[in-house]
């Protein structure tokens, strides 16, 4: 049986506006995210992934910095890439989107060469990502003004 939805890299500028638009509803409106500290000089470099239904309506988004954008998030590892910006519209959510899009990212991260993903998790989600095998490492700190842990995956 297949999936209600497919996963896939945002190539052309409609899709990446469909990620945006999707991180706009989840982080901006829904979790009150200033919109200028959720968009950053590292959404034009990054690889984004996007969800979307079978009629084409986007589901749920997330990025992968890797190189030098995500030194800074992976304590200066090089052969490590940073995953963030992962969002699934609120009517979605439940259904597997989440795990999908954070494996088509893993698996970007290897094409690049990678090793290890690291991320910040939102607190409430360290039981999500500790299923796909994340492991939290270092004390909670706040990110937006949300309480989050760092996270890793040897991919």
């Amino acid at each position: 049986m297949s999936a209600p939805y497919t996963v896939r890299v945002a190539e052309d500028v409609a899709d990446r506006e469909a990620c945006l638009a999707v991180r706009k509803e989840v982080f901006v409106v829904e979790q009150g995210v200033p919109q200028d500290l959720e968009y950053d000089a590292h959404d034009a470099g990054a690889v984004h992934v996007l969800a979307v239904r079978e009629d084409g309506v986007p589901l749920g988004t997330g990025r992968l910095l890797h190189g030098e954008a995500a030194a800074a998030r992976t304590g200066g590892d090089e052969s490590a890439g940073s995953l963030g910006r992962l969002a699934v519209v609120r009517e979605a959510r439940g259904r597997g989107i989440g795990a999908a899009l954070v494996r088509v990212l893993e698996e970007a991260a290897r094409a690049r060469g990678l090793t290890a993903v690291d991320l910040h998790a939102q607190t409430h989600a360290l039981g999500f990502y500790e299923r796909l095998g994340y492991t939290a490492y270092g004390p909670e700190f706040s990110e937006a003004g949300i309480p989050h842990r760092a996270m890793r995956r040897t991919v």
